[in-house]
């Protein structure tokens, strides 16, 4: 009875977690079903991080409102040829790219955190939202190393969640961890198999 009324009380995160589940299970299979179960996600945490102060992560999720659609189209039209994109790697020139954005985008979230709001971890805050900002945009590439990151910002999510005692969300992220490397280890047989056949052509 009591786990009932927990549920009721905290269904929006609930929901957000279950959304969660299904949004990795599809970008894991490629599914074109990942973008909208995406942005569905994305409102239910909206309202989560909200009401937990999470304010950084809160306005992350308006970010992948956006990405979802940009995702979407991309899975589809998003190669040089205007089809379906292929998993490829992240090539140095990108990986530079994206590194002086990580930083430039920490450096404005923390401050804006630390000025402007009463959040209470701002630095974990700015680093997991600024890494999942790029994290988003390479899976919207396809781009395989997004799984790395995701690792990387799963695991401090997590000690995140629990100091905020968002327990629901923390059994997500425990799994998101595990289903990322698991995803990483899919894409990179099918970016094997591409190469593979590229060879053969």
């Amino acid at each position: 009875m009591a786990v009932f009324l927990w549920i009721i009380d905290h269904y929006v995160e609930v929901c957000g977690t279950l959304s969660g589940f299904l949004y990795l299970g599809f970008s894991i299979r490629q599914h074109p079903l990942t973008w909208p179960v995406g942005l569905l996600n994305a409102v239910f945490y909206i309202f989560v991080f909200l009401s937990s102060k999470i304010y950084a992560d809160m306005t992350l999720q308006f970010y992948y409102v956006a990405i979802s659609i940009y995702g979407w189209w991309c899975w589809y039209h998003g190669s040089a040829s205007g089809n379906s994109l292929k998993v490829t790697r992240t090539n140095s020139a990108l990986w530079l790219k994206l590194s002086i954005l990580f930083l430039l985008l920490f450096v404005t979230i923390a401050f804006v955190l630390i000025r402007f709001t009463d959040s209470q971890v701002p630095y974990l805050d700015a680093i997991t939202t600024s890494l999942s900002i790029l994290a988003t945009w390479m899976l919207a590439r396809k781009k395989i190393e997004h799984w790395l990151v995701w690792v990387f910002v799963d695991a401090i999510s997590i000690g995140l969640f629990i100091v905020k005692e968002l327990y629901p969300t923390t059994l997500l992220f425990m799994v998101y961890t595990v289903l990322a490397i698991y995803g990483y280890i899919e894409w990179k047989k099918e970016l094997s198999r591409g190469n593979q056949e590229a060879e053969h052509v």
